[in-house]
């Protein structure tokens, strides 16, 4: 089948780059830099096995939030059943879970080192809108033409091949695409680590304008720019902007859009569309990825967190969930890091017997985890239980 390509030029999506001669350039170089010492002073705050946790909470953070500023409200709790293949007899909330899943897997194949190259780059941005259709439930393989009803299918990691409109703007013809994905990859390729950022930042909004999917743009954007910071800054994934973006939603949006507008005069730089705005979509962009970082530091400060775990411990115990000295085990473990399961008979001054039945209940609650029944104890962030120890992570509704 032969696609049509109209030949637009790649003048059509510059600038590409917030330019060094632009005002707004030294803010957002300011802000890049404020960004990437957070992201480090957070990452280095956190023993191993801690971050370890974290991360895999993230996914699912990430997750709910990506969805949500799509519409698709699939409550934590559900999508942690999910995780564990626990799906709804309801077919609509079973394919949401679905769709949750499939976000997580891809997510977890990023941060396990997927990808082989740039995430900016077209075979990566193709092999990530894959991986996320190819799980997906049928049912969410359609997307309909408003004007007409037509239910199209979408095909996992295939470009699109016709024609489409999002909001005002009036995307480039499908058989553009190609080039246009080529050009945004030798316009991101990876600098310098202010750069970097910087490219996540402008880059996010120019994969969208490009829309190269049928549908699954948003979700893949996202992961894309959460890969790009990821490498630029090391974050060991225990941080995401997917939860501010949802938060500032109509805000999140409102540039988007304004960054498809043309040049405004003289003074807006030299390409097609406008600088100014794509300057500002840059600094909202970084300031929600800093207030994230501040966001997920002051959450995780050890002696708080520390205090709320013990604190529900104790309720615990108290209610006969946990047996007694449950919380001397938590401690160590949130003191060291991890704990050999053969010390837990010493440190509690239990039987063998009775310090299996300690270990055995934190692990049933989902507070500890393990690789192996021999592999040392580290905690786990159960959504159930991150809802409390983690305020504000996620809704409480």
């Amino acid at each position: 089948m032969t696609i049509r390509d109209d030949g637009e030029t790649l003048g059509l999506f510059e600038p590409l780059m917030v330019s060094e001669g632009m005002p707004n350039r030294a803010q957002l170089n300011d802000l890049a830099l404020s960004l990437a010492e957070k992201s480090a002073a957070f990452s280095a705050s956190l023993p191993q096995p801690i971050a370890l946790a974290l991360s895999d909470l993230v996914r699912a953070m990430n997750c709910y939030y990506s969805n949500l500023i799509e519409g698709h409200n699939t409550h934590p709790v559900d999508i942690e059943r999910a995780m564990n293949n626990d799906y709804s007899a309801d077919g609509k909330k079973r394919d949401l879970q679905l769709e949750a899943r499939a976000h997580i897997t891809v997510q977890k194949w990023i941060d396990d080192g997927g990808l082989d190259g740039d995430a900016i780059a077209p075979d990566a941005v193709i092999e990530i809108h894959k991986r996320f259709c190819d799980l997906l439930p049928a049912d969410l393989l359609f997307v309909e033409n408003p004007e007409t009803g037509e239910r199209l299918p979408v095909v996992p990691g295939e470009l699109r091949t016709r024609d489409v409109k999002v909001g005002d703007h009036v995307a480039i013809s499908p058989g553009a695409v190609p080039r246009f994905l080529e050009r945004l990859h030798s316009a991101y390729r990876p600098a310098g680590r202010i750069t970097r950022i910087l490219s996540a930042a402008c880059g996010h909004h120019r994969l969208l304008w490009i829309h190269p999917f049928l549908d699954g743009n948003g979700r893949v954007a996202r992961l894309v720019s959460y890969s790009m910071l990821r490498n630029a800054l090391e974050t060991q994934g225990l941080w995401s902007i997917a939860r501010g973006l949802a938060r500032r939603e109509t805000t999140y949006k409102a540039h988007l859009q304004a960054c498809d507008g043309p040049r405004r005069g003289d003074r807006d730089g030299r390409g097609t569309l406008s600088e100014q705005a794509l300057a500002s979509f840059a600094e909202f962009f970084l300031e929600v990825c800093i207030d994230q970082v501040d966001f997920m530091s002051g959450l995780m400060q050890p002696d708080k967190l520390r205090d709320r775990i013990l604190v529900w411990a104790a309720e615990e115990i108290r209610g006969g969930v946990l047996p007694p000295k449950s919380d001397i085990v938590l401690r160590a473990v949130l003191y060291q890091g991890e704990l050999p399961r053969g010390e837990v008979a010493s440190l509690t001054g239990q039987s063998d017997r009775a310090a299996r039945r300690i270990t055995a209940a934190l692990v049933e609650t989902g507070i500890l985890t393990s690789e192996s029944t021999r592999a040392p104890l580290r905690l786990a962030f159960p959504v159930k239980l991150a809802m409390r120890f983690l305020p504000g992570l996620f809704p409480h509704d």
